[in-house]
């Protein structure tokens, strides 16, 4: 038997108890399935359990499972639908169930790339080539996330009033978003902890959580991630302006729609949080969203 994270059964418990159930069965019957050794501990995060193993080539890979959810479904397809010299390679995928077995890339993330700066740019060189895929039609779309967002807002109510205006304000703009919501695939969480490097391209791109919509709202999840490097600054609101600069340069993408589908992420948070964190009050101060 195997010993769960800690990590993932506070994830999953309420949401999904049958599936942590079953993990260690079916952590069993994608072994056998797909011929794999397991060859070192658990890795996970608070969504996938991962499972470093051999195949019986040789080959080092990686067993991802996971929770099958409307995050998780489309993941093999949007893998398969970019250019494989910009994200991991799916080896075997189990629709069924989202499983899926991806090729083994090393430790290191976007996050040890000590120049933060850096980092970015990289980043963003990625995005500009990912955002200007079409996005297949089996991906849920960026209209239907939108229109549930504007739904919910109508009904949100927040304790500071000054916090309650921004929310109305961002959701009357949000609804006029909405007929033009676009159709690239996205990945809704690229930040510098999913791009690993690899030994057949510097750096690759993984977990997506496929949408098909406008590339600009990309962006938000590199504004708020590495945060302590914006802190060193010194000017924390100006070192905003420049990492959102820096994207908007190397990704082409329009800067009014970069402001307007930023202000909808952050009411996308409000609406998770029922409130307003002081990390997205900044941003949306440093940006005048």
């Amino acid at each position: 038997m195997i010993v769960i994270p800690q990590q993932l059964i506070d994830s999953h418990e309420d949401e999904s108890p049958e599936w942590l159930a079953a993990l260690p069965t079916q952590l069993d019957e994608y072994l056998t399935r797909w011929d794999l050794t397991r060859t070192d501990d658990f890795q996970n995060g608070a969504a996938s359990l991962t499972v470093p193993v051999v195949r019986r080539d040789g080959t080092a890979a990686m067993l991802k499972l996971q929770p099958r959810n409307d995050e998780s479904e489309s993941e093999a397809l949007a893998l398969r639908t970019w250019s494989p010299d910009d994200v991991v390679t799916v080896l075997e995928d189990d629709p069924a169930t989202a499983a899926l077995l991806l090729e083994r890339l090393r430790p290191a993330t976007l996050n040890d790339v000590p120049d933060h700066v850096e980092a970015t740019r990289i980043l963003a060189e990625l995005m500009a080539r990912l955002i200007v895929v079409p996005a297949p039609p089996e991906v849920r779309t960026l209209e239907d996330i939108a229109t549930e967002m504007v739904e919910e807002a109508a009904d949100l109510k927040l304790d500071d009033p000054a916090d309650q205006r921004l929310a109305d304000r961002y959701a009357a703009q949000l609804r006029e978003l909405i007929p033009e919501s676009g159709d690239r695939l996205l990945h809704w969480d690229l930040h510098y902890g999913n791009v690993l490097a690899a030994d057949r391209q510097p750096w690759l791109v993984i977990d997506p959580k496929p949408l098909a919509g406008d590339p600009a709202f990309e962006l938000f999840q590199v504004l708020h991630n590495r945060w302590d490097d914006l802190v060193a600054t010194g000017n924390l609101e100006q070192a905003i302006r420049d990492r959102f600069d820096l994207m908007l340069d190397v990704t082409a993408i329009d800067r009014d729609r970069a402001h307007a589908w930023t202000a909808a992420r952050v009411l996308q948070n409000i609406l998770w949080e029922e409130e307003l964190d002081p990390t997205y009050r900044t941003i949306a101060l440093a940006l005048r969203l």
